[in-house]
């Protein structure tokens, strides 16, 4: 499992690093994935330091870290 998480994180990456931002329901169906692993990526990359992570609404908004 923790290999898949690590492959969705790098997918989550790619997408962010086209966007500017992007809200995470955005982000979930961009890399058709199950909502539940792209959470657990996206703590992962969040952890790391690797992404900016706020609140908007009943939603995320994500971006990468420059």
């Amino acid at each position: 499992m923790i290999t898949e998480i690590g492959i969705v994180a790098g997918e989550i990456w790619h997408y962010l690093d086209g966007h500017k931002n992007a809200l995470f329901s955005q982000v979930v169906t961009a890399i058709d994935r199950p909502k539940e692993l792209a959470l657990m990526s996206l703590g992962w990359l969040a952890r790391e330091g690797h992404v900016v992570v706020r609140q908007e609404g009943p939603d995320l908004r994500v971006s990468l870290r420059r």
